[in-house]
């Protein structure tokens, strides 16, 4: 059954504003039960958990629906989640933890496809401790991130190996089961940053091989907060610097400080709408989520197509996102015009599409784009047609209104 957009649009208050919003990867809109979610939670006592009083039990029943939705999500065990401010502290905190056990003559492994956030806190962990950095590229022409470039780094001395699985800036999904097959033969454990893959299709950490893999609930109609799944026993090895009295239990171990119990309700309830939106489909929720982002995947590609056809037959504009699996995140770059000032023009005439590097400014470089980028084009679930229709017709406008020079 088609993905029902009106209906989805409809659940979405912000939806009343009337921009077509192609700005997702920088963070989706809400619907009505995730805010509703948040009110809940701050409506009814909540303390410290525990077992003692309605508070304390109130907030324990927070986090566990949390931690079991977010690990049917990603394929994980609930002890093997672990919340945090951002995706960004979380990579952060893991990376200065494991950092611990390296030294010089080990080796780190990143990637130029990456979001800064998977390649500064790798790299300056490796740096704190005189490890060696190992630099992967993707191949500008095509945007492919081929596994044998993974295979020509690696070597016994590699500890760990971090790679997106999409790119945020041109959508590629390089091919994690491989990379991850190559990787634990040499014994060296993999980080995926799954932030922008999430939000657009199927995520199982034991399928796609990952030892840890980072997301962001914001990204898939979620709120602003970040999560980090891993193995239960892997986290156990973990060795973070905590405080003296908190809990040395898994997971609670990696968690800083009182959790956002109305954030995490909120999680929980975004997990809970994706999964309702393949409405005909029975059975668990992981069986509902995976039914949900086959639509969801469908509608979204149909209109990245629509997309595509759409500039191909407008002049003066180049396309950057062309591997062959990739999300429905398209940079375009106009020869002799400034993607801001698109970015700007797109915007009076209520079409959000955002201009820069979005952090990926190894990829921006390497496609030699320096640190300005291009203008994003990110769907989500609630985009439309008309939505696409729009977009192609005030970049038309665009084109024929600004000069070149």
């Amino acid at each position: 059954m088609p993905l029902d957009v009106p209906a989805l649009r409809a659940q979405i208050p912000a939806m009343s504003a009337g921009s077509a919003r192609f700005d997702a990867p920088g963070g989706t809109q809400t619907p009505q039960p995730v805010i509703d979610a948040v009110v809940e939670a701050l409506s009814r006592p909540l303390a410290v958990r525990g077992t003692q009083n309605e508070g304390e039990r109130n907030a324990e029943a927070i986090v566990a629906g949390a931690r079991a939705a977010l690990a049917d999500l990603v394929g994980a065990q609930p002890r093997g989640i672990v919340f945090g401010r951002s995706s960004t502290q979380l990579t952060y905190d893991l990376a200065r933890t494991l950092a611990k056990d390296w030294g010089p003559g080990d080796e780190v492994v990143v990637s130029r496809l990456d979001h800064d956030a998977n390649i500064r806190p790798w790299v300056q962990a490796a740096e704190a401790v005189g490890a060696t950095v190992r630099w992967v590229d993707f191949e500008p022409d095509s945007g492919e991130l081929p596994p044998a470039r993974f295979a020509e780094v690696l070597s016994a001395r590699t500890r760990l190996v971090a790679v997106t699985g999409a790119s945020n800036l041109i959508g590629t999904r390089p091919d994690l089961p491989a990379i991850a097959e190559l990787v634990h033969r040499a014994g060296a454990l993999l980080h995926v940053d799954a932030v922008h893959l999430a939000a657009h299709g199927s995520v199982r950490l034991d399928t796609i091989g990952a030892d840890f893999l980072v997301c962001s609930p914001y990204k898939f109609l979620g709120p602003h907060m970040g999560v980090l799944a891993s193995r239960p026993e892997l986290l156990e090895t973990l060795r973070p610097d905590k405080l003296l009295p908190s809990t040395d239990a898994v997971p609670e171990r990696l968690e800083l400080g009182t959790l956002p119990y109305e954030f995490l309700a909120a999680a929980r309830a975004a997990v809970d709408f994706l999964a309702s939106l393949a409405p005909g489909v029975d059975g668990t929720r992981p069986e509902r989520l995976a039914a949900a982002f086959e639509e969801i995947e469908a509608h979204e590609d149909a209109l990245r197509d629509r997309i595509e056809k759409g500039l191909s037959a407008l002049d003066g504009i180049v396309v950057h996102s062309r591997a062959v699996r990739r999300t429905p995140t398209l940079l375009v770059t106009f020869p002799g015009r400034s993607a801001a000032d698109a970015s700007r023009f797109l915007a009076e005439r209520g079409v959000d599409a955002p201009a820069g590097s979005f952090y990926a400014l190894e990829a921006s470089r390497h496609l030699g784009l320096g640190d300005a980028g291009g203008l994003r084009i990110g769907l989500a679930p609630y985009n439309s047609e008309e939505d696409a229709d729009r977009l192609l017709e005030s970049l038309a406008a665009f084109l024929a209104q600004t000069p070149r020079g």
